[in-house]
């Protein structure tokens, strides 16, 4: 981990709504106003058919959508995108960098059309868009300093031993913390996954809460830090489990389009693709959704 890292990430948190990359290497500024959408009298799916490009956002976050050091948009929600709209006719990607809790609203207010984000699947989340089939599940893990000299393993231990935590604006995990007992004022909410490293690293948090495929990929691009990532655990809600899956995110007159992305979606699950595609971003089989894991039960429950 290098200071010059977490200064290019901070420079392109600053330029979040100016900063664009179309998949494939060629990169553009993303318009803030609709281009093509369904404003101009036709549905999102076939103005992105006539422009042969669908707009994205992400957060910035890896492995799940992301600026390579190069500037080129990536990740596994980006790259699984950039394959299931290709089958539909739609050869062009362009993605938007918004911060994590600007996507929806960006969203709704057309500043493009899908998020690809890796954004978990929420009640909440599910009253102010709609949301793809899941696209992987996920477990969640702790971030903490090599060696774990405290034994923090799950979240209750945070809770117990009243250990300081970081985590994301509007993450999911902040919910799951207090859920399991851990006092508002142990949390430290902040913006970058390279800010939760530094603050483990510098000791001004214990551990820092996240998905494990975040977390390992983390360390993995900073292997001289000495932290290290817990065994993955499903959180609890209640003294019930908790299925983190993630999914992408249409507006919610879009329903043709979010139906043709799901059909695609489903091809590149059940033939290998999906894998072959969100393996170099630290997925494997294990993270495809159960046949019982539904946008529907997610959304209620």
């Amino acid at each position: 981990m290098t200071h010059e890292g977490w200064s290019r990430r901070e420079m392109l948190r600053r330029t979040a709504l100016t900063t664009a990359a179309v998949l494939g290497g060629v990169t553009a500024l993303a318009a803030c106003e609709s281009t093509g959408g369904a404003g101009d009298g036709k549905n999102a799916l076939q103005a992105a058919k006539d422009a042969k490009t669908i707009r994205i956002g992400i957060a910035n976050e890896a492995p799940y959508g992301f600026a390579d050091s190069s500037g080129r948009t990536t990740g596994e929600a980006p790259e699984v995108a950039r394959a299931a709209f290709k089958a539909l006719g739609i050869d062009g990607v362009q993605a938007s960098v918004v911060p994590f809790d600007q996507l929806i609203p960006a969203l709704t207010a057309k500043q493009f059309d899908v998020v690809a984000a890796g954004m978990n699947i929420t009640p909440k989340r599910c009253q102010a868009a709609d949301f793809s089939a899941p696209d992987y599940s996920a477990l969640t893990a702790l971030l903490v300093p090599k060696g774990n000299p405290q034994g923090v393993l799950r979240l209750e231990d945070v809770a117990a031993k009243k250990v300081k935590v970081a985590v994301l604006s509007a993450a999911v995990e902040k919910g799951y913390l207090t859920g399991a007992g851990v006092s508002e004022d142990q949390i430290q909410t902040l913006d970058t996954q390279d800010n939760m490293l530094r603050a483990v690293a510098d000791g001004r948090v214990y551990a820092a809460a996240l998905t494990d495929i975040s977390l390992k990929w983390l360390v993995k691009q900073n292997p001289s830090v000495a932290v290290e990532v817990t065994p993955g655990f499903v959180p609890a809600d209640g003294g019930k489990p908790v299925i983190s899956a993630g999914g992408f995110v249409f507006r919610q007159e879009d329903d043709t389009l979010r139906t043709a992305f799901d059909a695609e979606l489903k091809k590149l699950h059940e033939s290998g693709e999906w894998v072959k595609i969100a393996a170099p971003f630290g997925f494997d089989k294990s993270n495809l959704p159960k046949a019982d894991v539904t946008t529907e039960k997610l959304c209620t429950t």
